[in-house]
């Protein structure tokens, strides 16, 4: 009841849609109700035709009325089945906005351990089972209520003795139905999980189909995605098992009803206590009144099934966002760039911590590089700028503004940062490009990818700029996606550019070309840069070395080398690594 009411909050600009398809409804139950009664009148002045002296009039008059009540019917049904689908879904494409909208502005760590497949299965899947609850579960089980209730009146008053008597099977019914309910809810919610856990695996499958072949695991992942297609096979089946029993039951205990009345009726006419037509009305009223008792399983089927995938929609729009915007939080706005962590402490498990108060300060148009072992909180400290998680302790400002004090929205705007692994959508190289700036002209557009050393290439494709780059740039190498993401950066033109392993995967050529153009940025913009290769970090106008998650150095590439230290160490081992590189290739 409390998803439903839920629900029913969330459908308010489809409330006049839902109040036509409920008077629908009422006026459709009523003209379900009128027919067998009519029927019975018929049958009535047929065996008794001698009491009726305007006989074929009345026949006449009850045949024109159940005709128009047949109409009516169906155009009634059309505003039932049309207003209620239009409600329903129109309810479920706002759910699935709501869904996804909620995904946007959720933390960054909220992903860490959820897979594609199983978020697009609560946005897609999921949310489409609530069409079943609004336009179909519910409406039918209302139906079904009013059609019991007046049934059940109508046989008390047509013979209070035989009512009685032929709703014998109501109770077993109503306690076998109860029970269906309690037993099919847990399956259902099994079934949607594995149906999720199935998205999940494709997703990753198909993302991953090239690994998949090139390591020759084609058999093992075919047996991985049938275990999970037969898991939720299975969860279903055992759901049909119960239905299968549910049904003949209900069936059964629905014929014990009509044999009642046949059998104790019958020998009610034959005393005289009940009219033929009596029983041919009360046979046609049963026939009505155990066909939505039958009916009872399916709906609580669809009622369970939708139930489940509404409990997994409401799990994701009822989760806090581990970041959250003060009330009062401010705008950042013309920022100069200067960035400084004040003993800073980060761990992204309780006691682990990955940065050890951490320090530093960058002037405005400094360009600062990040170096030290792989793990050591390079990265993290990206992170922790763009606000993807807080510190554990420790502050972070931009121009001596908290960042917890700001909008998301404006410390965003003014962060520009190409990771290392790079995303870029399916479409065109302009649209990727173009993202980094709302209504950039292709003036702009070319101006950033020739600073990102990209327009040469760019040019060379079929149709240049608007040639389609496949999903994730399937069809560019990883240096050519690279220097696009950089050129996005670059068009969005912030005044603070993070580049995070920005020139890992292009050759030293280009890594010389794009080294060239950060050059030409320096001074503009704070500039901060995370790289392995430490001739891309010598012209930074400090370097930060860490270790363990600690600072052990600061200071310019001359400064460091005299000391000594972890960067003379590294450099040395690079230098090593470079020169046999060159003899290999020589």
């Amino acid at each position: 009841m409390r998803y439903l009411i839920k629900l029913v909050k969330i459908a308010k600009p489809y409330w006049g849609y839902l109040i036509i398809s409920a008077i629908s409804l009422l006026i459709l139950t009523g003209i379900n109700l009128l027919g067998p009664w009519l029927i019975r009148s018929l049958i009535g002045i047929i065996t008794n035709i001698t009491h009726y002296p305007n006989a074929r009039e009345d026949i006449i008059k009850i045949s024109l009325v159940l005709v128009l009540s047949y109409i009516l019917g169906i155009v009634f049904q059309f505003l039932r089945n049309y207003f209620s689908h239009y409600a329903a879904w129109h309810l479920v494409a706002d759910v699935r906005m709501m869904v996804y909208d909620k995904l946007q502005n959720l933390s960054y760590r909220y992903f860490v351990d959820k897979q594609t497949g199983q978020l697009m299965s609560r946005v897609v899947n999921d949310t489409a089972n609530l069409e079943m609850l609004i336009a179909h579960a519910v409406p039918d089980l209302i139906s079904n209520l009013l059609i019991l209730t007046g049934i059940a009146t109508i046989l008390f008053i047509i013979n209070p003795t035989l009512a009685p008597l032929s709703l014998t099977p109501i109770p077993f019914l109503l306690f076998s139905s109860s029970l269906f309910a309690k037993k099919i809810m847990p399956i259902f919610r099994k079934a949607q999980k594995a149906l999720a856990d199935l998205n999940a695996d494709l997703q990753d499958n198909l993302s991953g189909i090239r690994e998949i072949q090139l390591f020759n695991k084609q058999e093992k992942e075919y047996k991985k995605i049938k275990e999970k297609v037969y898991n939720q096979i299975n969860a279903l089946l055992s759901a049909l098992k119960l239905s299968a029993v549910f049904h003949p039951t209900v069936g059964f205990l629905s014929s014990l009803g009509n044999l009642i009345v046949v059998s104790i009726g019958g020998i009610m006419a034959l005393s005289g206590k009940i009219q033929v037509q009596d029983i041919v009305g009360f046979l046609l009223y049963l026939g009505m009144f155990y066909q939505p008792i039958n009916a009872l399983a399916q709906i609580l089927e669809n009622v369970q099934q939708a139930l489940a995938g509404a409990e997994r929609v409401f799990e994701v729009l009822e989760t806090e966002p581990e970041i959250k915007e003060k009330e009062n939080a401010i705008e950042l706005k013309d920022v100069k760039g200067k960035i400084t962590f004040e003993n800073v402490n980060f761990s992204y498990n309780p006691g682990v911590y990955v940065l050890k108060n951490i320090s530093f300060e960058i002037n405005p148009g400094e360009m600062v590089a990040f170096v030290g072992p792989t793990g050591v909180g390079k990265t993290t400290i990206m992170y922790l700028i763009n606000r993807f998680f807080d510190p554990d302790s420790g502050s972070i400002k931009i121009d001596d503004i908290d960042i917890r004090d700001v909008t998301l929205k404006s410390l965003h705007e003014n962060i520009s940062i190409v990771l290392q692994d790079v995303f870029l959508f399916n479409g065109t190289v302009f649209e990727n490009i173009a993202y980094g700036k709302e209504n950039a002209t292709l003036k702009e557009v070319i101006e950033a990818a020739k600073i990102a050393h990209a327009h040469e290439f760019i040019e060379r494709l079929p149709k240049g700029y608007f040639t389609e780059i496949g999903e994730r740039g399937i069809k560019l190498s990883g240096g050519q996606k690279q220097r696009l993401a950089i050129a996005r950066a670059v068009l969005k033109n912030a005044p603070i550019l993070i580049l995070d392993e920005a020139t890992s995967s292009v050759d030293t050529e280009t890594e010389s070309e794009i080294q060239k153009a950060i050059n030409n940025l320096v001074g503009t913009r704070t500039i901060l840069i995370i790289a392995h290769r430490l001739s891309t970090v010598k012209r930074a106008d400090k370097i930060i070395v860490l270790k363990d998650g600690e600072i052990v150095e600061i200071g310019s590439h001359e400064e460091l080398i005299k000391k000594k230290g972890l960067y003379y160490k590294l450099c040395s081992v690079q230098f090593a690594e470079d020169k046999m590189a060159e003899i290999v290739r020589n």
